[in-house]
């Protein structure tokens, strides 16, 4: 590739004035049948540069053990960037924010609760030098000194909006440059946040999506030469569960490109194709009020959650066109959608049947409650169980002190209350049918925080459980990661269920391509397609259906599993070829 280089005027690449026009793409959020798709696509818009991040807490999910294969196959995206001709900034964090679980940061470091993240803490700082010595072998061969595709690399992420100690991104230059990083480093903030995230010596940019001027001259403040570069240009925007669809009109954000670009700053669209939190990825933000980030990413970007083009990406290329060179090339097409397809989900497996659970988690005995990280869980649910005691019958108050995130609560298998963190419920009341009733909380990490002062985000229950008043004792503490679902048995089933249920329907596909699965008539849950957990619905809304990319599809049978966590009206799901991701007003 190329080696760039860094002037007074501005960015060199092998000598000659060069402009980053760039735009984000998370190899993490896509499926790697589909990277080729969208990295073509980034440069039919006029991109030169990909940027994505690393995301810690999927590449080392236990400490030391390390997964870059699949979808997290770092240096195949890498190498396929390359082969399109693009350019990338890699951005490894280790905190990356992009409203991921945790911002990337591993679960297993709150398992110490002396732990500080994001610091100098020699413990802290060890776990992320261990990362960074199992990412260079993948990094360090595909710089662009090396003549790879890597041309520059971000230190940490927004770290002024979270701290102001320049020793800690010191001691990440240290740790990067030590270890053969030898491009360009940049970091990255918001306007008012630029003095507290900067570090002497390496390239400040900023990220912002409106007033240009105003922001680049806040950047011009803080580094009087070099280049200007909007390193998240924010084009869209997320969603959270209860809220509404965020959009941001191709015009609006045009007239904001168009400025920045006659400034002559380089930008890094945020997103071109933001993809999907499947799984359970998905972030968080608690700035008093915890709410949780829906699973779809779309984030109204030039490429839509199936990679098809937009009225942005179109806009975006013309505007883009009036100061560098766009490929003379038609722009794609819409991809192929399957058909409609209606399938019952006729079988079913209650979660709490005793062979479900035993396929699905051990359970651990302990006084109090076990938080996910004490149980070295990174994702998915808790269940908690305890027995009343004997003379607890009758009326009766369980109080919690902290729950992460949601609790259903059960007594002798009947629901008695749910309580979510987001209403800042603690407290439920009901009346216990005997001495020696069993007790049941199912708790969900409906996403870790990925922004703020909040983010040692412990999930599960958190400190004491309190049954009227008094101390409640003796529980077992299973955790429930859902990663593998091949131990459950489906039996036909008819008639209400109570409780948790995993439903389970087939379906055949003449020939695979994307589609969308609308769940009308559930409540909330989890969707899987042959075996690829999709990510969770919910009624609440907005987004009322989960992106299924073809290449999880096959020719022939298909099978779709739903955990319902509540119940449903109906067996029946869809397949259809729209989104629905939900009103932009309320």
């Amino acid at each position: 590739m190329a080696v760039l280089d860094i002037t007074d005027d501005g960015f060199v690449l092998d000598g000659r004035p060069f402009r980053i026009v760039s735009g984000g793409l998370h190899y993490f959020r896509v499926h790697p049948a589909q990277w080729s798709d969208r990295l073509r696509k980034a440069r039919l818009m006029g991109l030169n540069t990909i940027d994505t991040y690393v995301p810690w807490n999927l590449h080392e999910r236990r400490p030391g053990e390390f997964d870059f294969n699949g979808i997290l196959d770092l240096a195949a995206f890498l190498d396929l960037a390359a082969a399109e001709g693009l350019h990338v900034l890699l951005r490894p964090g280790p905190y990356i924010c992009g409203e991921w679980e945790g911002g990337g940061l591993p679960s297993w470091l709150l398992a110490d609760p002396d732990l500080a993240l994001r610091s100098t803490d020699p413990a802290f700082l060890q776990a992320v030098e261990g990362y960074l010595d199992a990412l260079m072998p993948i990094v360090l061969p595909r710089l662009g000194t090396a003549g790879g595709p890597v041309t520059a690399v971000q230190v940490e992420n927004e770290y002024g909006a979270y701290g102001s100690d320049t020793a800690y991104l010191e001691r990440l230059y240290e740790a990067l440059t030590s270890r053969g990083i030898d491009v360009p480093l940049f970091t990255s903030d918001q306007p008012g946040d630029l003095a507290a995230g900067a570090l002497p010596g390496v390239l400040a940019t900023a990220n912002f999506g409106g007033k240009v001027t105003a922001s680049l001259a806040a950047l011009r403040a803080q580094q009087p030469t070099g280049p200007l570069m909007c390193a998240e240009f924010w084009n869209g925007w997320f969603d959270h569960w209860g809220g509404v669809h965020a959009q941001r009109s191709a015009d609006d954000a045009g007239a904001a490109l168009d400025e920045l670009l006659q400034a002559g700053a380089s930008v890094n669209f945020y997103m071109f194709h933001g993809g999907t939190n499947f799984g359970f990825l998905n972030g968080a933000n608690d700035k008093g009020t915890y709410r949780a980030t829906v699973t779809s990413y779309d984030y109204d970007s030039p490429l839509d959650e199936a990679g098809d083009p937009t009225e942005k990406f179109r806009r975006f290329r013309s505007i883009i066109g009036k100061y560098e060179a766009v490929p003379d090339e038609e722009i794609p097409e819409p991809g192929e959608k399957l058909p409609p397809v209606s399938i019952e989900l006729t079988r079913r497996a209650p979660l709490f049947a005793d062979a479900a659970l035993d396929a699905l988690g051990t359970a651990q005995d302990s006084e109090a409650p076990l938080t996910m990280e004490r149980l070295g869980q990174d994702f998915g649910f808790v269940l908690y169980e305890a027995r009343l005691p004997a003379s607890a019958a009758g009326p009766a108050t369980v109080a919690f002190d902290q729950i992460g995130d949601r609790a259903q609560v059960f007594v002798d298998g009947q629901p008695v209350g749910v309580l979510e963190r987001e209403r800042h419920e603690h407290v439920v009341s009901f009346t216990v049918p005997q001495g020696g009733a069993e007790l049941r909380v199912l708790v969900e990490n409906q996403g870790r925080v990925n922004y703020g002062a909040k983010l040692a985000d412990r999930k599960g229950l958190i400190g004491g459980v309190y049954l009227n008043d008094a101390p409640l004792t003796g529980w077992t503490s299973r955790p429930l990661t859902l990663d593998d679902l091949s131990g459950l048995a489906f039996a036909d089933g008819d008639g209400a269920v109570v409780g948790p249920c995993f439903h389970r329907g087939e379906f055949d596909v003449a020939q695979p391509a994307d589609t969308y699965l609308h769940l009308p008539g559930w409540t909330k849950g989890v969707a899987w397609i042959n075996g690829f957990n999709l990510g969770r619905y919910w009624s609440r809304g907005p987004q009322g259906s989960l992106y299924v990319p073809g290449p999880v599809l096959r020719a022939g049978a298909n099978e779709v599993v739903v955990l319902e966590l509540h119940g449903a009206r109906g067996t029946e799901v869809e397949l259809r070829p729209v989104p629905e991701l939900g009103p932009t007003e309320l």
